[in-house]
């Protein structure tokens, strides 16, 4: 399932198509993906401006001059694409409609965003902008990563007293939003923290320094245009290329990247995903 860095780069890929734009036309051709669509979707789009897009964790939010906003998440095999933009930025020809083109948004501009969906876990909402992070989804969410409320003494106060395991605690939506199974692994790696050791044992100027790695990883996987192990491609339909410069994620049995490190690659499993660490290395 795409994580905050897939997200960030399909929401930075649509934005010089959407931002600005009006939906000239919207079609939904199917009742319901995750869930079913609200009422009229198709009519409530079309016509709609989009004054501004952002992310909230894994979530894609298009701000409307309706009033409302179009709330996406990409589930596991959702793709956005730009098609026909004018800006010459993305392919110039639309191409043919595939099987799983559920959602698509044909811009005043001339450029087409597709929704492309096989397993159909992705989803879509029209939620009241003014009261948009209130909603059931996204009220229960922690600080972003890359903003502003996520900082050491946050994070040292929520481990605090936690007996879970460290990684269970950073993929904790509630403690930090966003951040998936991939980039924990990686920030783990990087600070040599175990994954094993329990969140309120870990001392607090160890716990205070996840913030910068959390925020480096990001960054660095942002800067690939994500990772693409499966199903995720960027909003012009290319590859991202972070997975390349993976420390330990999949690559159980070689050796350690770790600088003097002869250790070789483990996975276990944690709360039904896999984790993977070098034994030897991170304590």
């Amino acid at each position: 399932m795409p994580e905050l860095p897939e997200v960030e780069t399909v929401m930075r890929g649509l934005a010089p198509a959407m931002e600005g734009a009006v939906i000239a036309n919207a079609q939904v051709n199917r009742p319901d993906l995750r869930w079913p669509f609200p009422e009229r979707m198709a009519e409530r789009l079309t016509g709609a401006r989009v004054n501004a897009l952002r992310r909230r964790s894994k979530y894609i939010l298009a701000e409307l001059d309706s009033g409302e906003s179009l709330l996406v998440h990409l589930g596991m095999s959702g793709r956005m694409t730009v098609s026909g933009d004018p800006l010459g930025q993305f392919v110039h020809d639309h191409p043919a409609k595939q099987k799983h083109d559920h959602v698509v948004f044909d811009m005043d501009n001339g450029a087409r965003i597709t929704f492309n969906d096989p397993r159909r876990f992705g989803a879509m909402d029209l939620l009241d902008t003014a009261t948009a992070d209130q909603h059931k989804l996204l009220s229960v969410l922690g600080p972003e990563p890359l903003g502003n409320d996520f900082q050491e003494d946050y994070l040292i106060q929520a481990f605090e007293g936690r007996n879970t395991p460290v990684k269970s605690a950073l993929l904790d939506q509630g403690i930090i939003a966003g951040l998936g199974n991939i980039y924990v692994c990686e920030v783990l790696f990087r600070s040599k923290v175990s994954p094993r050791r329990k969140a309120g044992q870990i001392s607090a100027s160890r716990v205070a320094g996840l913030v910068p790695v959390v925020r480096q990883v990001l960054a660095d996987a942002i800067d690939a245009g994500g990772s693409s192990l499966k199903d995720f491609r960027q909003a012009d339909g290319n590859l991202g290329y972070f997975q390349h410069s993976f420390d330990v994620y999949g690559r159980e049995g070689e050796p350690c990247k770790g600088a003097s490190c002869s250790g070789i690659i483990g996975r276990i499993t944690q709360s039904g995903r896999s984790t993977f660490y070098c034994g030897k290395c991170q304590r």
